[in-house]
């Protein structure tokens, strides 16, 4: 067979073995799951919140705490929630049991109580199928219902948690008649439903009673009493705007009647009479007009649902109670709105980091199999190429191969920066001669139309990162800024200084006191709006058209910048422009240990093929390339399919081994076990590590392995046998 029609069938074999590959991979990867990633994910969710925050099993055991709970409890050495809460309030046992039933049957539930600190609320909402989180807020001292109730048109009732009635305003008092003392004299079915129409015992008479309910303090309650068959006037309208808790009004086909202030305030909009429910709320999974018409034909089975805003310049979400009314004969709607969007908030941030951890476990694991297919073709383009000359008609087939398995990997360090687990190499850096460096490259890229300005501290210190990764943070930046101005505009590149006195915290992120380096990067484009900003730097999300934007860009920026120690975040205005600010820390010298290494001076080209090398690699490919590669050098090579191979190979006291060349993650022992079992009996063979994962991706809780090198996938032919060498000599 002709050498050109075996080298591209090779190359063939090996495209079609890197699809099936990512397939079966992907698929695999998506399958794992993990209980510590899911609470590791919990757990960074609660820490930075201010309350004391608890997670339980259903038998109230801790499984983990916030910051603010350590340090409030710091006292009190319990491993379960209710002894932890005894030096608070007596009996606590029951008020948890009470709550955790309540979170099983609504998701979520909350109590407020009286304490010997003052008030407090206590919430839970149900995570997973056994956990429970626990949320303690301080409630401040507000005014008392009396001085609030007496001016209110509409009948207020304040009733304690056995269902005593504390308090009537005047207008309860006209309604009932009398003052009553527990809640069973006005209501013949208990308990009262807030939210839906009620038989309430009048002085004429039993009447239907709309009930909306405002949580009081320590477990008291606020209802409120809209007649549901009161004709439609303007006093009845007064009294529906007056009310203190959030209302709509809705005709049965879904067009918004009346809106009284707080629901006003709630919806973002003075003016949404008129308006179809629709336009103003949506995320009900289906259409509003359905869940309407089965509320008001009485066939809705479950009448309370959580839906969105629909608002630009914040989102807000609303629990929206339904309940059928009378008015003038004609059948209405009331939607009681409950305030949710602190509750969906923490849903989504742990909803959030649950997907963004699984995301990046799938990256990272693709990406590792990706390196080791790419090592094998680019390995074997390499081997070809040393068979044929520039002269050769395949010459230039081979280097388009070469060039394109390049690219490859350049995409996969992509997976991996996005994951935080791609394999780094800081060095101390000047910002303005990096960006020096840039400019020409970073004017190519923005074009004619596009100004672009940089502007540098005078005394700007140095930084330690990865040079190659910090331009790629930065030219993803710039051209993000470019695509936001299509008509041109200004690019403002500023690096500066700045001291942090105290921890700076925004964006559910805290950066610690200290000196840094801040980077600026800032257009004039058309901004983003705000319900868009907090999501860019999630994987494949982009503002850009279809087929413009991959939405890894951000996503790739924001996993380098967090693996290099550093901070990014974003302010937009829409129509001015958008900033991404970049917080590094300042490189002290005297801080490290040992002084930076310096790199050896080159030097000539030393003899090859002098030495035993042990190579146990447990994908053939890899190892069929890896293996004529060293052995064209010269070097004795033995192989090994996997680290026990390995081990019975060495059991021959007279085998003399130089070095061990060994992937890190193979099935049974891995790479760095192997290797620490092996150098107990020869301490002196130097080691070289490869791996398609990142160096600092393993063996953490393992000691250093003495003589070792790390060489990450994919790598060339010269890369590899430069390695050897360097270990060798």
């Amino acid at each position: 067979m002709p050498p050109g029609v075996l080298s591209h069938s090779m190359l063939a074999g090996a495209a079609t073995l890197l699809v099936v590959s990512i397939i079966f991979s992907a698929r695999n990867i998506t399958q794992r799951s993990s209980a510590d990633a899911e609470s590791q994910a919990l757990a960074a969710v609660i820490e930075r919140d201010a309350a004391p925050g608890f997670v339980t099993d259903e038998d109230g055991s801790i499984r983990l705490c916030n910051t603010a709970a350590r340090t409030r409890f710091s006292d009190t050495e319990s491993d379960t929630l209710a002894r932890t809460l005894r030096i608070m309030f007596a009996n606590p046992s029951a008020v948890l049991y009470r709550l955790q039933c309540r979170a099983r049957l609504e998701g979520a539930a909350h109590e407020d109580l009286v304490t010997r600190r003052g008030h407090i609320r206590l919430s839970v909402h149900q995570v997973g199928e056994t956990g429970f989180l626990w949320r303690l807020e301080d409630m401040p001292a507000r005014a008392t219902n009396a001085g609030r109730g007496e001016t209110l048109p509409v009948p207020m009732i304040t009733t304690g948690r056995s269902g005593a009635v504390l308090y009537m305003n005047d207008a309860a008092l006209d309604l009932v008649g009398k003052r009553v003392k527990s809640l069973d004299r006005l209501f013949a079915e208990l308990p009262v439903k807030p939210g839906s129409v009620n038989r309430l015992s009048a002085k004429d008479g039993p009447i239907a009673v709309m009930v909306a309910e405002n949580d009081g303090f320590a477990g008291r309650r606020e209802l409120y009493f809209l007649p549901a068959d009161t004709a439609g006037n303007a006093g009845h309208d007064i009294v529906f705007e007056t009310l203190p808790v959030p209302m709509i009004k809705i005709a049965t086909d879904g067009r918004i009647v009346l809106v009284n202030q707080m629901a006003a305030a709630l919806l973002g909009n003075d003016s949404a009479e008129g308006l179809m429910l629709g336009q103003t709320m949506e995320g009900l999974g289906r259409p509003i007009s359905d869940w309407l018409q089965e509320t008001v034909s009485g066939q809705a089975q479950k009448i309370s649902e959580f839906l969105r805003v629909s608002r630009k310049d914040r989102e807000v979400f609303l629990q929206v109670t339904l309940s059928r009314v009378t008015e003038n004969g004609e059948t209405m709607l009331i939607a009681v709105l409950n305030d949710a969007t602190e509750l969906k908030t923490l849903e989504a941030q742990f909803v959030q980091s649950q997907k963004m951890q699984a995301i990046g476990q799938l990256a990272g694991g693709v990406a590792h199999d990706f390196n080791n297919l790419l090592t094998a073709i680019s390995g074997h383009c390499d081997l070809l190429l040393l068979r044929h000359d520039q002269g050769d008609q395949d010459y230039g087939d081979l280097v388009q191969i070469n060039q394109n398995a390049n690219r490859a990997a350049a995409l996969v360090s992509q997976l991996l920066a996005f994951s935080r687990k791609q394999t780094l190499r800081p060095e101390v850096l000047d910002l303005r001669e990096t960006l020096s460096d840039l400019t020409h490259l970073l004017n190519r890229l923005v074009g004619e139309k596009v100004a672009l300005t940089l502007s540098h501290d005078p005394v700007l210190s140095p930084i330690r990162a990865d040079k190659r990764q910090l331009e790629q943070v930065l030219m993803n930046l710039v051209v993000n800024a470019r695509d936001a101005m299509p008509t041109g505009g200004e690019i403002r590149i500023e690096t500066e200084i700045t001291t942090l006195k105290t921890p700076l915290t925004r964006d559910r992120a805290t950066v610690p006191p200290g000196s840094y380096v801040t980077v600026k990067v800032g257009d004039e484009g058309v901004g983003i709006p705000p319900d868009r900003l907090q999501k860019v730097f999630e994987p494949f999300y982009t503002t850009k058209r279809t087929g413009e934007g991959t939405g890894l860009g951000l996503s790739t920026a924001y996993g380098i910048v967090k693996q290099t120690g550093g901070f990014i975040f974003v302010d937009s205005t829409v129509g001015n422009g958008t900033v991404f600010t970049l917080f590094f820390p300042v490189y002290e010298a005297e801080a490290e240990a040992k002084p930076e290494v310096a790199r050896p001076a080159p030097k000539p080209t030393a003899k090859q093929g002098e030495g035993v090398i042990l190579l146990v690699e447990d994908e053939a490919p890899v190892r069929a390339f890896a293996s004529r590669a060293l052995r064209l050098r010269g070097y004795t090579v033995l192989e090994a399919e996997s680290a026990e191979d390995a081990l019975k190979t060495l059991e021959d006291p007279d085998l003399n081994v130089n070095v061990f060349v060994t992937d890190v993650v193979m099935p049974g022992m891995d790479g760095p076990s192997w290797v620490r079992e092996a150098l107990k009996t020869r301490p002196n063979v130097r080691v070289v590590f490869v791996s398609g994962y990142a160096e600092g991706a393993f063996g953490d809780a393992q000691p250093a392995v003495p003589n070792s090198v790390f060489l990450p996938k994919p790598f060339s032919l010269n890369q590899l046998t430069e390695t050897v060498h360097q270990q060798l000599h």
